[in-house]
């Protein structure tokens, strides 16, 4: 279980327990709120021995408690994304913008920033409960098959998609997911010139979303913005002429205030 794909473990200011630290705790997730050593040197690749270390020391400094069987995290870990969360100016900033959308459409509003292979909400304006899993800040969904991640996605460099398809995995989450990579790259060039990403039920059956990209002074995606819907009720047709002004006009707003 390996995030960190361009990482040179050769490279004298690399430090491998710390590393091997931070690949115990991402462990840890959805589905995974408890694992035995077992567990945990499986998903890592290591020894148990060496997970074992890893896994007592990190329960000593209080970030795992241990049962006698299984291991969980504390709630001390909250302080690794409370730190990026007071630190960033971006989701302050983007909160309110949020709420506005969220107020002017009666629909839900989130803000990710892409981390690997995934989009992590950073912000979010909730109406309604419109997805079969709850969404907060700090969750993450594929990047490849979300409005949100297919903004940011647009604008990248051609080399970096490159190697993000040769090695991010795109499995289908539902009969409508994109998975071909030459469909998927003909959609982000779309993407890239009208300036947003509308997904029809490739995410969950019943969702469409609608995301327009966040731009700092230099040109560069920072953060994709959204607004969620439920199929049966807004057309793909009403979230291009309804819902886009709305969102374009709100993050015209953020723009000029980022640095």
């Amino acid at each position: 279980m390996d995030t960190h794909n361009d990482r040179d473990e050769s490279d004298k200011e690399f430090v491998k327990a710390a590393a091997k630290s931070l690949q115990i705790i991402e462990c840890f997730g959805d589905g995974r709120a408890r694992l035995s050593l077992t567990d945990v040197s499986k998903l890592t690749s290591m020894t148990r021995a060496g997970a074992r270390r890893y896994l007592l020391t990190l329960t000593q400094l209080g970030y795992m408690e241990f049962d006698g069987k299984f291991f969980s995290l504390t709630p001390r870990i909250l302080r690794l994304g409370y730190s990026y969360l007071s630190a960033s100016p971006l989701p302050a900033r983007l909160q309110p913008i949020l709420e506005r959308i969220s107020n002017r459409t009666e629909e839900s509003s989130s803000a990710a920033v892409l981390d690997d292979k995934e989009v992590v909400y950073v912000a979010r304006s909730a109406k309604k409960r419109i997805m079969s899993i709850g969404l907060s800040v700090g969750s993450r969904l594929p990047a490849f098959c979300t409005s949100l991640g297919r903004v940011i996605l647009a604008n990248k460099p051609a080399d970096w998609l490159d190697h993000y398809f040769e090695t991010v995995p795109r499995p289908a989450l539902t009969e409508h997911t994109k998975t071909d990579e030459a469909v998927l790259r003909a959609e982000l060039e779309s993407v890239r010139e009208r300036g947003f990403a509308i997904v029809d039920e490739e995410l969950e059956l019943g969702l469409r979303s609608l995301a327009a990209p966040v731009f700092n002074m230099a040109g560069e995606v920072v953060c994709g913005v959204n607004i969620s819907v439920q199929s049966h009720r807004v057309s793909v047709a009403e979230m291009e002429d309804c819902l886009l002004p709305i969102l374009r006009e709100c993050l015209y707003e953020v723009e000029r205030i980022l640095p």
